[in-house]
C-alpha cells in the first residue's frame, strides 16, 4: 500500500503547479490578433510595441495595452450650432478614424477614442458656425472635408488618423422650414411666368413672321383660308359661317383688269 505522506505530498505539488499555471501562464502569454498592437510597459516604463500573434511577456512586470488599428467609428451626438447668418441648426455628424502609432496613441493622450470624440464635437460647432445656412444645405462636401483637415492636424500627435467626416442632418427650425417651403413655391411660380411669357414671346415672333410672309406672297392667305375651311366643314355642324376676307379678291383683280383690256 502506498504511503499517505507521500500522496499527500504529490496532491500539493500537484494543486501548486497548476495554481502557478493558471496564475502565470495568463500573465506571461499573450495573443494579438492580425488587426491588434500590444504596448508594453515594464515596471510602468515603454517597452515596446509587440503583434500581432503570440508575444511572451514577464509576469507582474510587464503590462499590455491592446490597440486596435481597424477603422473605427464615432456618432457625434446631435449639437445646437449658430450659423454665420444667426439661424439655429442642430447637426449631428459620424467621424471615421484608425490608429496609425499604437505607442503614440497610448502615451500621449488618456483614451483616446473619447478624446478624438470630444474633439470631433467642439471642431463641428466651430466649423458650421462660419458658414450661411444655404451654403450648409448645399456645400456638404466642402465642409467635410474640413473638418476633416482641422481633426486630422490636432489628433495626429496622438497617432491617429482621421479617415473621413460626414455631417449626416441638419435640421431646421419649423419657422424655417416653412419659410423656405414659401422661397421655393415663389421661385416655381417666377420660373413658370417667365416660362409662359418665353412662350407667348416665341408665339408672337412666329405670327409676326407669318403675317410678313402672306403680306408678301397673298397666294398663301388663300391657301391658309382655304385649309380653314376644310377643318370647319369636318365638325359636325348643321349651319357654318364663315367669314369672308376682302383680301381674298386682291388676287383675282390682275385678272378681271385684264380681261377688261382686251374687250
Amino acid at each position: 500500500m502506498d504511503d499517505p505522506g507521500a500522496i499527500t505530498n504529490m496532491l500539493v505539488w500537484v494543486i501548486t503547479i497548476v495554481i502557478f499555471l493558471s496564475v502565470f501562464l495568463p500573465q506571461m502569454f499573450k495573443i494579438m490578433r492580425e488587426y491588434e498592437r500590444g504596448v508594453v510597459f515594464r515596471l510602468g516604463k515603454f517597452q515596446s510595441t509587440k503583434g500581432p500573434g503570440l508575444i511572451i511577456l514577464i509576469p507582474f512586470i510587464d503590462k499590455v495595452e491592446r490597440v486596435d488599428l481597424r477603422v473605427l467609428t464615432i456618432n457625434v451626438e446631435r449639437q445646437e450650432v449658430i450659423t454665420k447668418d444667426n439661424v439655429t441648426v442642430h447637426v449631428d455628424a459620424i467621424t471615421f478614424f484608425r490608429v496609425v502609432d499604437a505607442e503614440r496613441a497610448i502615451i500621449q493622450v488618456e483614451r483616446y477614442i473619447a478624446a478624438t470624440s470630444m474633439l470631433a464635437q467642439t471642431t463641428l460647432r466651430s466649423v458650421l458656425g462660419q458658414f450661411e445656412l444655404d451654403e450648409l444645405l448645399a456645400e456638404r462636401d466642402k465642409i467635410n472635408k474640413q473638418i476633416q483637415d482641422i481633426i486630422d492636424r490636432q489628433t495626429d500627435p496622438w497617432g491617429i488618423k482621421v479617415v473621413s467626416v460626414e455631417v449626416k442632418d441638419v435640421i431646421l427650425p419649423e419657422t424655417m422650414k416653412r419659410a423656405m417651403a414659401r422661397q421655393a413655391e415663389s421661385e416655381r411660380d417666377r420660373r413658370a411666368k417667365i416660362i409662359n411669357a418665353q412662350g407667348e414671346f416665341e408665339a408672337a415672333t412666329k405670327l409676326v413672321e407669318a403675317g410678313a410672309m402672306i403680306e408678301k406672297t397673298p397666294t398663301a392667305l388663300q391657301l391658309r383660308y382655304l385649309q380653314t375651311m376644310v377643318e370647319i366643314s369636318s365638325e359636325n355642324a348643321t349651319f357654318t359661317y364663315v367669314p369672308f376676307p376682302m383680301e381674298f379678291l386682291e388676287s383675282f383683280r390682275p385678272q378681271a383688269k385684264d380681261k377688261k383690256d382686251k374687250e
